[in-house]
């Protein structure tokens, strides 16, 4: 069983909720990017997103984005990424996806790129910008490789959108609670319950909600509603203010548990 799913299993068991947090890899460096995750690891995290730094990141708001820019600065390749990822699998075992865009994939040559992030150790790929009717030859070296292959579904969705979506994916369902690119927010979507159970109609997949949670209270009000909640502005927002310093990975590492505990306490 693929870790990803292997994780939202106990969890289901243990009638617990999953955490989800993203960084920009690379920023302000891989070695950093490899004390963040065995700290996450630590903290309760139950699946690191690993954006891979990307020159044109058109999902992504301002904080991402320079987050992104500061990746490439530093020098993240995906060949140095995978080095990376193989190093945190000597110590931990949580669940890798890399939010990839594609054309950074094709360039790879994209059954390169899988099977070297699979050999690496990475669980699952999120592909911002991959339409569905062009992802046939994608999934397919997905399931050999035995990747999950994770799909977004957008507030704007349509009903039988979302059906074609859903039936496509492994591992889970990504959420995206409001429309626009990612970014903190004051508040949580309202209307979180109801899109939530649109979308249970079609799968028996978890549902994680990203896009705009920012503190543990917003993550224990998404958690309550799906499977999971995402954070990430919110974490890369205090990378980007401590850059290179020594408490950079206490002090994230103290953030993202009190996420934790406020979604497990929830």
């Amino acid at each position: 069983m693929n870790r990803i799913e292997a994780r939202f299993a106990r969890l289901q068991q243990d009638g617990q909720k999953a955490l989800i947090v993203y960084v920009g890899a690379g920023d302000p460096n891989l070695e950093s990017t490899r004390q963040l995750a065995l700290a996450f690891d630590r903290a309760g995290v139950d699946i690191l997103e690993l954006g891979v730094p990307f020159s044109d990141p058109l999902a992504d708001g301002l904080v991402n984005q320079l987050a992104a820019q500061r990746g490439l600065e530093s020098g993240t390749t995906p060949p140095r990424l995978f080095e990376t990822v193989a190093a945190i699998r000597r110590e931990s075992q949580l669940p890798i996806v890399f939010y990839v865009y594609f054309n950074l994939m094709h360039r790879c040559g994209v059954a390169k790129f899988i099977a070297d992030a699979a050999r690496a150790g990475v669980d699952g790929l999120l592909v911002l910008d991959l339409p569905l009717e062009e992802a046939d030859t994608y999934e397919q070296l997905m399931r050999d490789a035995g990747l999950c292959a994770i799909w977004l579904v957008a507030p704007t969705t349509p009903d039988a959108r979302i059906a074609t979506i859903v039936k496509r994916g492994t591992g889970f369902i990504y959420y995206v609670s409001r429309e626009g690119v990612t970014g903190m927010q004051v508040k949580v979507a309202g209307n979180l319950a109801d899109r939530v159970a649109l979308i249970r109609k079609h799968t028996s997949l978890p549902i994680a909600i990203g896009f705009g949670i920012s503190n543990p209270a917003q993550a224990r009000e998404v958690a309550f509603a799906a499977d999971g909640a995402v954070v990430g502005s919110a974490v890369v927002n205090q990378i980007a203010r401590l850059g290179n310093s020594p408490d950079l990975v206490p002090s994230l590492e103290a953030f993202v548990k009190s996420l934790a505990d406020g979604i497990k306490s929830g």
